[in-house]
This record gives structure tokens, C-alpha cells and sequence, in this order.
């Protein structure tokens, strides 16, 4: 008689209740609930919850073979992109197929390096305005780190978008913006989400939040001047004019340029204000860092503002910012993928249908490829220390990475000289780390708020 092969899994915690034990496990702090899978299984983990098979991968390699070489093959979780349709439409975040190809081909040139490069003057003159505000009395030094840095990248991003136009309710926005983040991920981990028309807090709490939004995404769309008349050239105006390489007739649609307007201007400032909020607490935790960062941009910039050339020249800075995307990646879990045929994960099979989950925050924090891995040491990304390719990915990988990465890189690198360049950082006496709070990005779940002392 012929025997059917089966396919061996990998191994599983035990569950109860169908596995919506381990939901219940994972939702008061799904990061630390993954770390532990990985501190038990390694290289992968496998889990179901009701129908739904979920393969947790950990081992660079196989993230990279899965991302890279078999992307062809996955498609993103359906309940996430529908729950980040409805705050971002049909955005270049969350479509498929030919559609997410064709809004790629489109944007990609809006964030070439050349072109990114052009936006740092305006990077440097948010910066320096907002650190011209903080004028602080010396018995009180005390600055809410993340309301600064979310300040300075909603000009940036404003600035980049639209041009002169500026944001007048910064905080109210910012607002907004957390509360989608919060219930996005919320929805994620419900055995069934909330339908948008429920009226439940949460649900009517969203939905005000993205009426906000769209209120303001359309205001200044419509405020901004007709392409042919725009005296320099930002993002809206590029968009307004590109057309699809491979069907030149073809632009955006008043709708498709809504929604690339709305996903780049929720994640073109939120990541980068979370990623620098992270490193100044760490910078102001290790002073002798801070110290040779500090004698570093002294020496290259000579008291001039940092500019894409001087950047390069500054390999403890980069190196420190690196190293607090490694600790806290504001991305800290991508996308579940769905296998759309079986995958390959080293000697291991995912069949089709199954998800697959890749989570960052702990692939960078893995023993195997960072000595210490919970401390904060630039020196990694400064000596010839050999680290996995997928083991740093705080933008992930393979098509889809993140595709405004030179843009965040650019403008942590920029903002955080200048903020090294003027001010001294330290914790109060009666301050203490900060937990995670996991949403789309990962934030302090409390304010991280720091003294700033001028230099």
C-alpha cells in the first residue's frame, strides 16, 4: 500500500481551549511572550489558535530565505490589512499584487537617496526651531522627550509633503495618530476584531481619530498649490505628477494619492520621533557614549549644522543609532505573511495557508548573534563583529522593506547631532525605565522624560 508522506511540524507549547490559551498568554506582553518561545524552541516555533496554523520564525537565515527568496509566495494576513485599510486606505502599506507593484514603481523615486538627501535643510530647520523653544528655567530641566522629537518630525514630514503648510495642532494629531496605532494592534489579537460599526469605545474612538485625519490629509492636499505652480518641488507635487514606468498615460487617482499621502504621513514621522525618543533615554543612561558622540560631531561639524556629507563622517553616531533601532525597533514585529504554498524554513516545511511570524524585537536581541543583547553597545556596529544579515532589520526585509528607510535614517542621523550638538541629556534622580508599550511602532509606555541641560 502507498504510504502519504506527512509533513513534520515544528515543535508547538502545549495549548488548551482550541489555543486561544495562547492568546490569552500573549496579549498582556506579546514581546516578552515571544521571547520566550524562542528561549525555548530556538530557530522556530509552531502554534495554532482556533484554524489558524502560525510558524514564529527566529533564525536570520531562514527570515531572509522566506523574505527574499519566497516572497513571491507569501501574501500579508488579511485581518491586517484590512485593519490598516481603514486608516490608511488602499496605501502602498497594505495592497498586493499588481496593485501594491504598480503604487511601489510609483513612489519609489520619492525616496531615492538623491532625492531624500534634498529634504535635510528642512530637517535641520524643524530641528533647530523646536530646540529654540526650549528655553528652560535651570531649576527645572525636565522635557518630555517623545512630545519633542513627535514635534520636530510632524514639521519634517509636513514640510516634505506639503511644503510651507505647517501642522496647528500638533499634539491633537500626534493623539490620533497613537490611538489608531493602539487599536490596530488591539484588533490584531482578538479572536474576532471589532467590525467598524460597532459602537463601542474603542471602535467610535478610532473612527473619530481617522476623520481627524482624512480632515487633515484632504485640507492640505487641497490648501497646496497646482503642481505646474509649486515653486519647489515636495512629495505631494511628485506624486501629483508621476506616472506608472510601465503605463506612462497613468498617474494616481485622486483616492490611491489620499491614501500614499495618509500611510507616508502616519509613518513618515511616527518611527522616527519613536526611534529617537529610545535613544536619547539610552544616550542620557550611558554619559561616556554620549561624551564621545559629543567630541565626535564637535570635531566634524565645527558648530555647522550636520548635512548628508558630514553624517557619513560620524560612525559613533550612526553607530549609537543603530544600536537603539537594534534594542527598539519601532517596527518590532512585521506583518504576519500567509504562505500561499508550502515555504521552505531551513530543514523545515510551512505548509500553504499557514502564517508565518517574524518579530524583530527579539531576532535582535538573540544571544547567538549579540554579546550581551540587552545592553546598549554602538561598538558592535564599529568593529568588525560579524552579525547575520537578517539579524539586524529594524525596516525588514526583502520587497517589502520599509521603503521611506533612507528617509528615517537621514533624518535620525540629522536631528540627533544637532540635539548632542546643543544639550546635555541625563535621567532625573527619581526616573526609571520606561516599559514598552507595543503599536504600530514600539513607544515608552510612559513618558520618557529627560533633563536637558544646554551645552
Amino acid at each position: 500500500m502507498l504510504k502519504l508522506s506527512v509533513p513534520i511540524l515544528p515543535p508547538s507549547p502545549p495549548a488548551h481551549w482550541w489555543g486561544l490559551s495562547h492568546l490569552a498568554a500573549m496579549r498582556p506582553d506579546y514581546l516578552g511572550y515571544v521571547q520566550q518561545l524562542q528561549f525555548q524552541y530556538i530557530d522556530i516555533a509552531h502554534l495554532q489558535i482556533l484554524n489558524e496554523h502560525i510558524f514564529h520564525v527566529f533564525n536570520p537565515d531562514w527570515v531572509r530565505e522566506i523574505l527574499v527568496t519566497q516572497s513571491a509566495a507569501l501574501i500579508r494576513w488579511e485581518r491586517a490589512t484590512e485593519v490598516f485599510s481603514h486608516s490608511m486606505g488602499q496605501s502602498v502599506l497594505v495592497t498586493e499584487g499588481a496593485q501594491w507593484e504598480r503604487q511601489r514603481r510609483m513612489l519609489q523615486p520619492g525616496f531615492a537617496p538623491k532625492r531624500v538627501a534634498g529634504y535635510a535643510k528642512l530637517m535641520t530647520d524643524a530641528a533647530r526651531t523646536a530646540f529654540s523653544k526650549l528655553v528652560k528655567p535651570k531649576n527645572d530641566p525636565k522635557v518630555d522627550i517623545e512630545a519633542l522629537m513627535t514635534g520636530i518630525t510632524l514639521d519634517v514630514i509636513m514640510g516634505v509633503l506639503f511644503g510651507n503648510q505647517q501642522v496647528q495642532d500638533s499634539r491633537s494629531v500626534a493623539n490620533s495618530i497613537q490611538t489608531l496605532s493602539q487599536f490596530a494592534v488591539s484588533q490584531l489579537f482578538k479572536p474576532l476584531p471589532w467590525p467598524m460599526w460597532t459602537p463601542v469605545p474603542a471602535v467610535l474612538n478610532a473612527r473619530r481619530a481617522i476623520k481627524k485625519l482624512n480632515q487633515l490629509i484632504d485640507h492640505h492636499i487641497h490648501a497646496a498649490p497646482e503642481p505646474d505652480q509649486a515653486s519647489e518641488q515636495g512629495l505631494l507635487t511628485m506624486l501629483q505628477l508621476t506616472r506608472d514606468p510601465n503605463h506612462p498615460n497613468q498617474g494616481l487617482s485622486d483616492q490611491e494619492l489620499h491614501d500614499q499621502i495618509m500611510v507616508t504621513f502616519q509613518a513618515g514621522h511616527e518611527t522616527s520621533a519613536t526611534a529617537l525618543t529610545w535613544w536619547c533615554g539610552l544616550i542620557a543612561r550611558h554619559p561616556d557614549v554620549a561624551a564621545r558622540i559629543h567630541d565626535e560631531v564637535t570635531k566634524v561639524l565645527q558648530g555647522q549644522d550636520p548635512t548628508p556629507e558630514t553624517l557619513a563622517q560620524l560612525p559613533w553616531l550612526q553607530a549609537s543609532l543603530k544600536e537603539a533601532l537594534r534594542l527598539y525597533p519601532p517596527a518590532a514585529l512585521l506583518f504576519n505573511r500567509r504562505a500561499c504554498q508550502n515555504i521552505k524554513a531551513g530543514p523545515w516545511t510551512i505548509p500553504k495557508g499557514s502564517l508565518i511570524a517574524i518579530t524583530p524585537f527579539v531576532i535582535q536581541r538573540d544571544i547567538r548573534w549579540f554579546d550581551a543583547p540587552d545592553e546598549f553597545r554602538p561598538e558592535r556596529f564599529i568593529y568588525s563583529i560579524e552579525i547575520p544579515r537578517g539579524a539586524w532589520m529594524p525596516f525588514g526585509v526583502g520587497p517589502r522593506v520599509c521603503i521611506g528607510q533612507h528617509f528615517a535614517l537621514l533624518e535620525m542621523g540629522l536631528i540627533a547631532a544637532m540635539m548632542v550638538q546643543r544639550y546635555r541629556l541625563s535621567w532625573p534622580d527619581d526616573a526609571t525605565w520606561p516599559k514598552t508599550n507595543l503599536g504600530v511602532t514600539l513607544r515608552p509606555a510612559t513618558p520618557m522624560v529627560l533633563n536637558i541641560t544646554p551645552r
